[in-house]
């Protein structure tokens, strides 16, 4: 397959998308209110802020959620 015909389906898919919307699974439960979302056709990854809307999952956002994590298990493993 070539670059082509990568770009062809990924353009595809991203038009399905904007025409029918995503299919937004959640792919892990970061903690009880912050979640990781992803697109089953696109592959486009979300996460919730602050305010519990979604937005697009940067790296930024990946390196806080980890820390998240880490924070949270530790508060749980503690009590």
């Amino acid at each position: 397959m070539n670059t082509t015909e990568i770009k062809e389906k990924f353009i595809n898919k991203r038009i399905l998308c904007s025409l029918f919307g995503h299919k937004i699974i959640t792919t892990r439960n970061v903690t009880n209110h912050f979640k990781e979302f992803k697109c089953t056709v696109c592959q486009l990854e979300l996460t919730n802020d602050e305010k519990g809307r979604k937005t697009f999952l940067t790296p930024e956002l990946k390196e806080i959620n980890e820390t998240l994590i880490g924070f949270y298990n530790k508060r749980i493993h503690s009590i």
